[in-house]
Formats: structure tokens, sequence, C-alpha cells
């Protein structure tokens, strides 16, 4: 018997806002030139946002514009973005990666989106309730064999009684029949959230944004990054290869690992573990180049992948 639990965060956690306004500024730069070189954090909280990173593009970026569509008119906003460094642009410019990094995919016929099932219930509990209180909050599921066994919800400007039936009404309308310990807003009621109860900052949601924490994570965060980030886009790749060979070989769950040096184009390792079994990865161009062009990762897209997570969600990669 094997306990797993994942939680899911709402858009307005103030994690998930930093990660939202990192990615809309890439989407900004990608919009007006595919090539733009982005590496932007967002920190925020308690009326002051900051916003600093790299980013070499032609693109002309109104960062307090798209600040102002996540946070009120009385916040300080601060902006310190240069150029990328020109040592790391060299080996970006000559096609290699621009970081090292270990990047982990994963795929399961668990669920129809091929993710973990405690982290599909998660967010499909989290989006929810977010339909009814659309402020930060949290879910956190609980499953032992399959079976739900906890359910865990917290979210600002609901009451108990409202949370509690609308977690009912989900296990209801998702048919399961398993009779969980529900536990609503388990501190007590709250009304200060977000921006005013807590700092955010871009890419602290790691487990979340990935496959929950029973799969091991690699690389650094996404958001806020351009796709010459491996820490990224092979991520993104290494899932796209997980969720092939998952149907290639009709199998349980596979994991894919994917490695670089910076400044390197090839992997210096790229494996795949078919229901434990090893493999090599074969007929995939896992350059950065490869990837981007195979991903189609030049256009705007990114801002949605901060919500609810960067897998499952439909995106090119998970399909």
């Amino acid at each position: 018997m094997k306990y797993k639990t994942a939680e899911s965060v709402s858009p307005k956690h103030p994690d998930k806002i930093c990660d939202q306004i990192s990615d809309s500024i890439l989407d900004e730069a990608l919009s007006q030139d595919p090539k733009s070189r982005v590496a932007i954090e967002t920190v925020g909280g308690h009326k002051l946002l900051v916003i600093i990173g790299e980013l070499t593009s032609t693109a002309k970026i109104d960062y307090l514009d798209i600040a102002k569509r996540y946070v009120t008119e009385d916040y300080q906003i601060k902006v310190q973005v240069s150029h990328q460094s020109p040592e790391i642009a060299e080996g970006v410019d000559s096609g290699g990666a621009g970081d090292q990094g270990i990047m982990v995919g994963y795929a399961t016929n668990e669920t129809a989106n091929l993710m973990p099932l405690e982290v599909d219930l998660s967010r499909s509990l989290n989006r929810y309730i977010y339909q009814s209180f659309p402020y930060d909050g949290k879910t956190q599921i609980t499953t032992l064999d399959s079976e739900v066994k906890a359910v865990v919800a917290s979210f600002q400007n609901a009451k108990q009684s409202e949370i509690e039936e609308l977690i009912n009404q989900w296990l209801k309308e998702n048919d399961i029949k398993s009779k969980p310990k529900i536990y609503a807003n388990p501190a007590g009621d709250w009304q200060i959230g977000g921006f005013d109860a807590d700092t955010g900052l871009t890419g602290r949601k790691l487990a979340v944004d990935s496959y929950g924490p029973r799969i091991p994570i690699g690389g650094g965060a996404f958001s806020g990054k351009d796709a010459t980030k491996v820490d990224r886009s092979a991520a993104y790749m290494a899932r796209k290869i997980a969720v092939d060979y998952l149907k290639k070989h009709d199998a349980k769950e596979v994991f894919c690992q994917l490695a670089y040096a910076i400044g390197i184009s090839e992997p210096v390792e790229a494996v795949v573990i078919v229901d434990g079994q090893e493999k090599a990865v074969e007929g995939y161009d896992l350059t950065p180049s490869g990837i981007i062009n195979y991903l189609n990762l030049r256009k705007p897209q990114f801002t949605e992948t901060a919500k609810y997570g960067h897998f499952g969600n439909n995106f090119t990669w998970d399909n």
C-alpha cells in the first residue's frame, strides 16, 4: 500500500502571480521578437513588486503595463533588467545550451492526461473551487492505492461550509465513491491573501509546476525563461519523449532524463526508462534549436503554463 499526496495552488497565489508576470513579459517579448533572450524573475508582496533579470531583444517592453494587470495602482514597481551576459550569449549563439542542467520528463497511464493521479485530482479540485472563489487558494489530495483518503482545501474569502459543499459536489461529479477525510480551511476562514498576506517569487512552486513530489525534479524553474534555457525547453522535450514512449510501448509509466553542459548543443545524457527498463532516446533532435523548432517554442504561449502546471494541460509537449 502506498500513500501519495500532491498539492495545487490557484493562479492568485503569490508565487503564481509572480510566475504569470514573468511569463507575460516573455510572451510580450516573443510576440515582437521571436528570438528574444529572456530570463526574468519577479518578486512581490506588501505593496512592492520587483522585476529583475536579463532581456536581449528588439522588443520594447512596457513592464509597468504588464505588472498592473496583476497588481493594484498603489503598488510600487521597480524594474532592473539588463542584457544577457556576453559570455553566456556566445555559447547560445553557437547553438549551445543556455546552461547546464538535468531535466526529467514523466508520463503515466494512471490518468487520461498521463499525469500522476494525485496531481490530476488536486488540480481538478483547485480549478473547481476557483470558479466560485477566484482568489488565493490551495488544494491537496492524498491517495492510498488510487483511493482518495484525504482532501485539503484552503481558499481566501470562502467559508468553511462553502468549501465543504464544493468538495462534496466535486467528489460526486468525479464519481469518487470513497469517503475521504475533508479539511476545509483547517486553520480557519481567512480574508487576507495574495500579496497582502505573503510574498511571492518566480519559480518557487517547482513540484506544483511539474509532476508532484513523488517524481524527481531535475533542472531549475521554468517561468520567465525563453526556450534557449534548456531547464525549460528540455523539460518540455523530456515530457514529450515520455509521452511518446508510453504510447509506443503501451507502458504503465515512463521517465525521461536529459542532461546538458552550458554552451554544448548535444545532451550529455539522454535516457528513457520504460516500466523500469532503461533505453537510449532515439529519433529526436535534442539540440536546443532542434527542440525549439520541434515544439514551436518561439511563439508567445507561456503565460498559460504559469497557472496550473507546465504538463498535463494539453500543451504541444503533452500530446
